[in-house]
C-alpha cells in the first residue's frame, strides 16, 4: 500500500498541486492532505488511495516498494521508451559490411 509520504514525495516529483492532484483524481483537497499527513499506509477509503496514486502514475510516477530496487518506499519517475536518449535517425550511419552476420548462428561476440 502507498504511504502519505510517497504521495507527498510524488505529488512534488512531478511538480503538481494538491488541488491539481485532487482534480486528476476526485477527491477533495482536504482528503489529499490527510492522505499525505498520515503516518505509514495512506489513510482515506481504498478507492480515493486507489485514484491517487492512479492520476500520479498517469503523471509518470512509479511506486517503488522496500527490498525491490530501493531500500526503502519511495518513488522514482519514469520517462517515456525513447525519451533517454536523442537520437537523429537522419545521422544514423550503417555500414554494409555490418549489416550480414559473418559468424555461425550462436557464436556470440
Amino acid at each position: 500500500m502507498v504511504s502519505g509520504r510517497q504521495i507527498s514525495a510524488a505529488r512534488a516529483l512531478v511538480g503538481m498541486s494538491q488541488a491539481t492532484l485532487a482534480l486528476a483524481a476526485n477527491i477533495s483537497v482536504p482528503t489529499l492532505k490527510r492522505m499525505e499527513a498520515s503516518d505509514g499506509a495512506a489513510t482515506g477509503m481504498r478507492n480515493n488511495v486507489a485514484a491517487v496514486q492512479t492520476a500520479l502514475e498517469t503523471a509518470g510516477v512509479k511506486f517503488l516498494e522496500a527490498g525491490g530496487v530501493a531500500s526503502g518506499p519511495g518513488v522514482s519517475l519514469r520517462k517515456p521508451n525513447g525519451a533517454a536518449i536523442d537520437v537523429d535517425e537522419n545521422e544514423v550511419v550503417q555500414y554494409p559490411e555490418n549489416l550480414e552476420n559473418d559468424a555461425p548462428p550462436g557464436a556470440g561476440g
